[in-house]
């Protein structure tokens, strides 16, 4: 069975996600920042990092990433959408804030090119491409956990920022309705930011999603 915590990072407290399986494997999702802090619980944990994967390549989903990389020498996994994005600060939106610092990393050394099941050392997980938040985001869903990981696309009771370069409202909502809200009523949805919910909270709740 697989574990996952969640790690609030960085002055906009993106949740980071490690999940592990009983042999002390993991995958680290959406290190946004305070790689050292990410480092030491996988090294206090005594875990095996595999990979890291990407929701998505805004800026405060990828300042730990490089640090983690090299740290444990594993690959990223980032949607082919985006695969300049972790390089330049205008496309990842750290230029647009002068109080924080331009975010410039190494490119994915894997790209996600399709929907469908993925194979990441022993882990097994769907991959949805969600957009609408960013032209790039995906979802992972960890079917056998009852647990998907889903960036900023759907959040408790609120969904996905739309106003940023590649934004698209129409698009957001498609993505939620088809890919996140079909999944069954009682799976945990973890965002990129505050805390979970299940798909059949938000169709009673959402405000956004015109009652579902």
């Amino acid at each position: 069975m697989l574990k996952i915590n969640t790690y609030p990072l960085g002055p906009i407290q993106t949740n980071c996600y490690i999940i592990q399986d009983e042999a002390g494997n993991c995958l680290i999702i959406d290190p946004g920042e305070e790689s050292g802090r990410i480092i030491r619980k996988i090294m206090s944990q005594e875990l095996t990092p595999v990979a890291i994967l990407l929701t998505h390549a805004h800026f405060d989903h990828i300042g730990a990433v490089d640090s983690i990389r090299d740290r444990f020498s594993i690959p990223v996994y980032l949607h082919e959408e985006e695969s300049e994005w972790l390089s330049d600060p205008k496309l990842n939106g750290s230029a647009k804030y002068p109080n924080f610092p331009n975010v410039s990393n190494r490119q994915a050394d894997q790209l996600i090119s399709r929907e469908g099941l993925m194979e990441v050392g022993p882990f097994t997980f769907e991959v949805r491409h969600t957009p609408g938040h960013s032209p790039g985001s995906v979802s992972f869903i960890f079917e056998d956990a009852r647990f998907a990981v889903v960036g900023d696309t759907l959040f408790k009771r609120s969904v996905g920022r739309t106003d940023l370069p590649g934004g698209n409202t129409g698009i957001l909502l498609d993505s939620i309705h088809t890919k996140l809200l079909t999944l069954d009523d009682d799976f945990i949805i973890y965002p990129g930011h505050d805390s979970s919910t299940t798909p059949g909270d938000e169709k009673d709740s959402n405000p956004y999603l015109n009652g579902f």
